[in-house]
């Protein structure tokens, strides 16, 4: 068993596995916040209220028409110039200037404007049929809006919802390159990069990083497959989300 272990490739694994719970990490909480958020805004956008949809529409704009480098380093700049006059007297600065909590901050502010987008598209895209159906057997807005629209936009929008939520992951590789590197808080690329450094083993250390991010989502495709084989369910049992990589955002 020896002989295993000692392979460089083993040892990288083995390495980089607490440094990928990291970024687990930051995905995991992202992810049942961003979700709820993404869904207000998409029906933000598409209400009638002007001033609803006007905010909706200027935060989703702002946030995808910028850089996610650029946003995490907004906040923590924000945050720091903050740490004396607000953090320190209410006693947050532990918390505020923490990349545990402005990671998944920051992460949970960019996916929910791309996945508002989604959802917005999606909703947009409800048979117009189903909802006259509903009405005219005298349902409420909400039971409208839960039998109706809310099913058929989750199914809409699920496959690119997947995407994102794989790019989302991918995206935890930024955290650390903008924030600040506290006791042992290294990422996979961090933890890589800081591998490298040691012996110049360029395609070993991020090959193998390459590889968490490569299984993590599989898992994620995998689990999200099958929520939506759920969704379709009624539709045709065989439906899969095919993984059809998309080289631009």
């Amino acid at each position: 068993m020896e002989w295993f272990t000692s392979i460089p490739f083993v040892q990288d694994i083995v390495i980089l596995f607490k440094p990928a719970l990291y970024n687990m990490y930051f995905a995991l909480v992202s992810i049942p916040i961003g979700f709820p958020f993404a869904i207000i805004l998409a029906l933000g956008k598409n209400s009638r209220n002007w001033f609803l949809s006007s905010i909706s529409n200027a935060y989703i704009y702002a946030f995808r028409g910028s850089p996610l480098f650029i946003q995490f380093f907004m906040f923590y700049s924000l945050s720091l110039a903050m740490n004396q006059t607000v953090w320190k007297p209410l006693g947050l600065d532990g918390l505020m200037l923490n990349p545990l909590f402005i990671g998944p901050l920051v992460l949970i502010l960019n996916t929910s404007a791309y996945s508002a987008e989604i959802f917005y598209g999606a909703l947009k895209s409800v048979p117009k049929g189903e909802i006259e159906a509903a009405r005219s057997v005298g349902m409420s807005k909400w039971q409208e809006f839960r039998t109706a629209v809310w099913p058929n936009m989750m199914r809409l929008a699920w496959p690119g919802y997947t995407n994102e939520v794989v790019f989302l992951f991918h995206a935890t590789a930024l955290v650390y390159f903008t924030l600040p590197v506290i006791n042992d808080q290294k990422d996979l690329m961090n933890k890589a990069g800081e591998l490298f450094e040691k012996d110049y083993n360029l395609f070993l250390h991020f090959s193998v990083a390459a590889f968490y991010f490569l299984i993590i989502s599989m898992v994620i495709f995998f689990v999200f497959n099958k929520i939506y084989q759920y969704l379709t369910r009624h539709l045709n049992t065989g439906r899969r989300i095919k993984i059809n990589p998309n080289y631009i955002r």
